[in-house]
Formats: structure tokens, C-alpha cells, sequence
């Protein structure tokens, strides 16, 4: 008997899907509330052929045989993947009913399976992850005006050519609005971070009794954190190292360097770098730490973002150090400890301050974990995404769900 429930598939091409804890949490929602998922993504080194945590949902990977290093490779690459994924949709479509596809960025080249989609009469979603342009600017040491203007193209396209847009917080929402020419009603925010479910609250049994400071997260030349590093040097300057230790859990382009920066400092003693790590050792590990760093330079491109490893640590009651940015200190507010320029003196004087006064750590774990709980934790985001799902594909003749997930007045402004 043919599967009746609709069938959304989700295209996301930086990284195989099921090391994606977004795509991942958006798939399990899916499933529970009815509909049938599928995942076009690079093929990773296990190849499963259904996403680790959700019951059903079908991986299509594709090998990614290309790595961009320069303009002319990343343009290769992003065609590969663009022809990957058109020939993994296409075929889907020949075996399967395929009722919606969710493209997440970057690249931003899927508006043309937007156009694909729009042209059979199918919703086609942009669920924007990251800042393209600003991406490319801040990574090239002399940004092309050709590729900027191209990028810009790219992404204003695909926030024209949706149906509906995902943001992942209210700057994106506010670029899609301005920069993109969307109406209101079509961008939808859905922030990242964790279930309720996922978090633990008790710290675990531990028989180093040294303070941890952590960082979690890619480490990548834009993610500065190397700072963390050099907090470390200056902080044994500050309060000696008999109490404390840096645990840098992670990996990316950088962590050589890393490794090279701690040794040549003199900190390798003091600094634990862990490489990446699964769910549950991330969740270990942070109701271990009494203080986490989110180094992140202040830029225009940085104020946007909505960091995830900042929602992890604040889920966990970890009072956070980072730079005062407009969208970190959304999330984090009385839950961080704030610094204006992130240079390594800052953090580690901020760090030593919070090391040295257990009663304003433990208000601060307070306030994160309250903000978590009532509202950055995936519960609450899981209303909107499969409102939108459910106005896309389920429309009741009002115009809207009248049994969806949450408020029935949130449903209907999302339908207006």
C-alpha cells in the first residue's frame, strides 16, 4: 500500500547530514507529526541509508569528490553539488511522490530546484543557515567585487524564489525582509539548539576537581579560537594553573595551528583538545564546565548570528564569556558575561572574575537555563516549523491548520 503522508525532501550539501543536528531534529519533527521524510546530502565516511535518530527518513547521498580552496574550486564544487542533487531529486521523483523541497544554504545556488518546484506547483523552502556573502567577505583577505555582487545574486534568488523562507533568528528574518524584498508572512523563524530532552541538568561524577573552561564548536579561521588559547597563557598570569584546565572540543581548518599556538605558548599542560565529539559526550562535558567561551570577533557578519554552541552552553546552565553582540546577547542575556573586543585579555580578566565567584556563576546558570526552558529550546521551535509544514501542505479552508502545533494565532499570521 502506497505512503499517503506528504513527503518533504531536505537538500543540505556543507556537511553530511548526520553530523547536521539541525536536519536531523527538523526530520524527527516531521516524522512525529505526520509526514515522510527523505535527505539529499554529501555521503559521509558510514553512509547510512537512514538518518541516525529519526525512525525512517531516507538518506540519498551523493560523493563529493571536489573541495574548494579558491573561487574557481568552490564554483566546482557548488556545480557538482547542484547537479548531484538535481539528479538525486529527479530520481526520487521518478520512484516516489516528492510533495516539497527544503534547501539549506550554503551554497546559495538551490533556487534553481526552487524554480524546478514552483514550476510543477510544489512549495519549494529556503532554510537559511549562514550569511554567504558576508561569509566570503570575511574569509577572502581581498573580497572580489565580481563574486560578492554574484553571491548577493545568488542569495537574494533564493529568498525570491521560495515559497516560504526559514530564518534561524530575527536578524535573518530582518535581511530577508530588507535585503531580500520578503513579505513578512513568508519568513518563518526557527532558531537552532537542542530538545529539552537532550539536556542534562545534574553536573556527572568527575575526578579532576579543576575548574573547566570549554569551548565547543568548528574551529575555522572566522571562529577565532585561537583567543581561547591565548586567554589561557594570560590567565595562569592572573590566578596560577593549579584550578583550572581549557577543554577545546571541536575540529576545522585550524586546529593544527591550534595545536601549534598551544605548545608555543606553553600551555599544552593546561589546554585538553578533545577533536569532535558525539551528542552525548558534548552534553557531558558541559554540565562539567563551570565557565564557556564563545571567542567570535566582533564584525557586521558575527552581530547576525545566532551561535550554536552559545544555545548549547545556556541549555546547560553554563555562564557564557563572549563578545557583546547583537544576536548573542539575545540569546545568552543575563546568562553571559560580556566583553567589547574579545582580545585575550578580556576574556581571560572575565574568566578569572567567574572562576572567583561561584554565587554569580550560579545566578547565571539560573538565567540560562530559565531563558532555555521557556524559550530557546527546540519544543518551542518545532511549533513554528511544523506550522509552516502544515499551512504549506495541510491548508484548511480558513487558511491555515485549525489542529496544528501551537497558537492558533501565530498559524494564522503565518497564512495572512
Amino acid at each position: 500500500m502506497a505512503d499517503r503522508r506528504p513527503h518533504v525532501v531536505i537538500v543540505v550539501v556543507n556537511l553530511p547530514a548526520e553530523r547536521d543536528r539541525r536536519v536531523i531534529r527538523e526530520c524527527q519533527a516531521l516524522e512525529a507529526a505526520g509526514y515522510r521524510a527523505s535527505v539529499i546530502c554529501p555521503r559521509g565516511p558510514e553512509r547510512p541509508t537512514v538518518l541516525p535518530g529519526t525512525h525512517s527518513t531516507a538518506v540519498r547521498s551523493f560523493p563529493q569528490p571536489l573541495a574548494g580552496h579558491g573561487v574557481l574550486s568552490f564554483a566546482a564544487e557548488f556545480a557538482w553539488a547542484l547537479i548531484a542533487v538535481t539528479a538525486r531529486l529527479l530520481g526520487l521523483m521518478l520512484r516516489t511522490r516528492v510533495d516539497a523541497v527544503q534547501a539549506c544554504n550554503p551554497p546559495d545556488i538551490f533556487w534553481i530546484v526552487g524554480l524546478l518546484m514552483r514550476a510543477l506547483g510544489r512549495p519549494f523552502v529556503f532554510d537559511h543557515h549562514d550569511l554567504s556573502p558576508e561569509l566570503y567577505e570575511c574569509k577572502a583577505e581581498r573580497p572580489r567585487p565580481s563574486v560578492l555582487w554574484t553571491l548577493r545574486l545568488f542569495e537574494r534568488l533564493s529568498w525570491r524564489c521560495a515559497t516560504a523562507v526559514v530564518a534561524t533568528n530575527e536578524s535573518f528574518r530582518e535581511l530577508a525582509l530588507a535585503r531580500g524584498g520578503c513579505p513578512a508572512e513568508k519568513v518563518v523563524v526557527v532558531r537552532n539548539g537542542p530538545a529539552l530532552a537532550e539536556v542534562h541538568r545534574g553536573a556527572p561524577a568527575t575526578a579532576d576537581p579543576r575548574h573547566k573552561v570549554v569551548y565547543v564548536g568548528v574551529i575555522n579561521p572566522q571562529d577565532n579560537v585561537e583567543a581561547t588559547v591565548l586567554a589561557a597563557e594570560r590567565l595562569v598570569g592572573l590566578r596560577g594553573a593549579d584550578d583550572w584546565q581549557l577543554v577545546v572540543a571541536g575540529d576545522g581548518e585550524s586546529m593544527p595551528a591550534l595545536r601549534r599556538l598551544a605548545t608555543e605558548r606553553g600551555v599544552d599542560d593546561l589546554v585538553r583538545f578533545t577533536g569532535w565529539l558525539e551528542a552525548d559526550e558534548v552534553d557531558a562535558l558541559l554540565c562539567s564546565a563551570s565557565v564557556a567561551i564563545q571567542p567570535d570577533r566582533p564584525s557586521p557578519m558575527a552581530e547576525m548570528y545566532t551561535m550554536a554552541k552559545t544555545v548549547e552552553y545556556v541549555a546547560r546552565g553554563v555562564p557564557v564569556v563572549a563578545v557583546d553582540l547583537l544576536e548573542t546577547r539575545r540569546t545568552a542575556d543575563r546568562a553571559a558575561s560580556y566583553v567589547s573586543t574579545g582580545s585575550p585579555d578580556e576574556f581571560a580578566k572575565a574568566i578569572d572574575q567567574l572562576l572567583s565567584d561561584e554565587q554569580a556563576r550560579e545566578a547565571m546558570s539560573v538565567a540560562g537555563r530559565k531563558r532555555f526552558v521557556e524559550e530557546l529550546a527546540w519544543d518551542h521551535q518545532v511549533k513554528s516549523y511544523i506550522r509552516l509544514w502544515d499551512r504549506l501542505l495541510r491548508p484548511s479552508p480558513n487558511g491555515y491548520n485549525q489542529v496544528s502545533h501551537g497558537n492558533g494565532a501565530d498559524a494564522a499570521r503565518l497564512s495572512a
